[in-house]
């Protein structure tokens, strides 16, 4: 099986002297999934939770709805592809679309036109603290960063509590793995928080709303599409999230401040 780390020899150059260092990179590694016995497409990624990777994949590129879809996962002896059998046919999608995303990030052209469902203009609130503290929580749940760099995390949390973990070389891959674990488990909380360090491109914005994740903070910054489509879908989108501060882009009112307004309260109020 494939490792997602390998010990490397470099040299480091740091206060006028050379040292030579021995430490671990990171792993990227084309893995190919195969459904129905067809293979679709190769992944370039971080070689761990590949099965969820590939039924994650699946789940946000709307070619799955439950685990009970699917036959059987199981990964190949030597790590490079993942075969997947579900109990209904599924056909393959003619045209790809590389995105923005890390490793060079795909998705199907027509996979938006299959879903779109906003998030419920209900539910908690965070408090500005629950958001610091959620940061602080993605931080310590980066194993592999510690001792690569190089490499994004994504935690699912119910707003409290960190619920699930990915970690890999792109983004985009990290919330896919967040999927296929989230199908895996059974874990599907009624209010849903994703925290990333990646970018917020559309493609991770469209896939936050395919988990129906009411809240999305990133280390980063989002871009004008995903901001306007974070509005469309009704999420809370906040940017360059840090452990004491954090900036706050759309649907303000589940983050607790007097000065925000709740959808109702707007209604009522529409020249606030």
């Amino acid at each position: 099986m494939l490792s997602p780390t390998v010990t490397i020899t470099y040299h480091r150059f740091e206060f006028q002297k050379w040292e030579q260092i021995q430490g671990e990179t990171i792993v990227e590694t084309p893995v190919s999934l195969t459904v129905n016995g067809q293979v679709w497409l190769t992944l370039m990624c971080t070689p761990t939770d590949l099965e969820a990777l590939a039924l994650g994949f699946l789940y946000n590129e709307g070619i799955i709805e439950t685990l009970s879809e699917v036959a059987d996962v199981r990964l190949c002896e030597h790590g490079d592809n993942v075969d997947v059998w579900l109990y209904h046919a599924a056909e393959r999608p003619q045209s790809w679309r590389r995105t923005s995303g890390c490793s060079g990030g795909m998705t199907s052209i027509d996979a938006q036109a299959r879903w779109e469902k906003s998030i419920e203009n209900t539910g908690p609130r965070l408090t500005p603290q629950q958001v610091e503290s959620l940061v602080e929580k993605l931080l310590q749940e980066q194993e592999l960063y510690r001792d690569t760099g190089g490499v994004h995390s994504s935690i699912l949390s119910d707003g409290d509590q960190v619920l699930l973990r990915a970690e890999d070389i792109g983004r985009h891959n990290t919330l896919d793995k967040i999927a296929g674990q989230m199908l895996l488990k059974g874990i599907w909380p009624p209010f849903r928080v994703l925290v990333t360090t990646g970018r917020i491109s559309s493609e991770m914005l469209q896939k936050a709303a395919r988990l129906g994740a009411a809240v999305l903070i990133s280390r980063t910054s989002p871009n004008a599409l995903s901001i306007a489509l974070a509005e469309r879908y009704g999420i809370t989108l906040i940017g360059y999230a840090r452990r004491h501060r954090f900036n706050l882009y759309t649907h303000p009112w589940r983050i607790e401040q007097s000065t925000l307004l709740t959808p109702a309260q707007q209604a009522e109020n529409p020249a606030s």
